[in-house]
């Protein structure tokens, strides 16, 4: 979840490389644009939680972006951390031989923009397979990423399952849904499935909420306990399910 979860400045290049340490190999990020068209890694629409800086995030340039410090928020240790971009993202997870799940943080009017542009990008730059998810609460940002790059896989986020939102996935195409596991039921899963598409749950921190999880065949889940989960066994705190 944005990298290393808690352990580490979220979204940044420390992150990515504390989760790799901890053994795990597909990333969960959050993608935006800049006032001049950078696509770069911040989950707010505001700037103050995370860096050094004031105000809205699309509304600054990347030159002033890129001299905010987005890592002393979280501990010394990471005074000075930079904000990533995408490109930088993208070079980092192919040469580590990780996955990633991007998810398109589109500011209002800016849904089919930031679609297309992510696309391109990841069309432009990835060279291995298999591609990275794109994920996003908008449908229009999907739907232009779609448009730009039929060939990425897709995935609908939504704090519900509800017909509405299945019925959306299905229509752009997507992969998978990506479902907040708080308010998840086993029968909404298997509906899912019976659609031909995968689950994906966030933010799963707790190992009972792992484990039921597991038991209901989700095929992933988004966790910020990088520390405790075993990504390799698909289990958590030591092993338990």
């Amino acid at each position: 979840h944005r990298g290393a979860g808690l352990l580490a400045p979220e979204n940044t290049l420390a992150a990515f490389r504390h989760g790799l340490a901890q053994a795990y190999r597909m990333f969960e990020c959050d993608v935006r644009l800049s006032k001049d068209g950078q696509l770069f890694l911040l989950h707010d629409d505001r700037l103050e939680r995370t860096t050094s800086g004031t105000g809205v995030a699309a509304d600054c340039p990347w030159p002033a972006l890129a001299r905010l410090d987005a890592g002393s928020w979280h501990s010394a240790t990471h005074t000075g951390e930079p904000l990533l971009q995408l490109d930088e993202l993208l070079a980092f997870c192919q040469q580590a031989g990780c996955a990633l799940n991007i998810e398109l943080k589109a500011s209002p009017g800016q849904e089919e923009r930031t679609g297309r542009a992510v696309a391109a990008s990841v069309v432009r730059q990835w060279t291995t397979q298999p591609w990275p998810l794109l994920s996003s609460f908008s449908v229009a940002a999907l739907a232009a990423a779609a448009a730009q790059a039929p060939q990425l896989p897709r995935a609908l986020l939504a704090e519900r399952c509800s017909a509405t939102a299945l019925a959306a996935a299905l229509e752009l195409g997507c992969v998978a849904m990506v479902l907040e596991a708080g308010a998840l039921t086993e029968a909404e899963v298997a509906t899912v499935h019976a659609a031909g598409l995968a689950v994906l749950c966030y933010t799963v921190n707790e190992c009972e909420v792992a484990a039921r999880l597991l038991d209901w065949a989700v095929e992933g889940i988004i966790t910020d306990r990088v520390d405790v989960f075993d990504p390799a066994a698909a289990a958590c705190c030591g092993g338990r399910r």
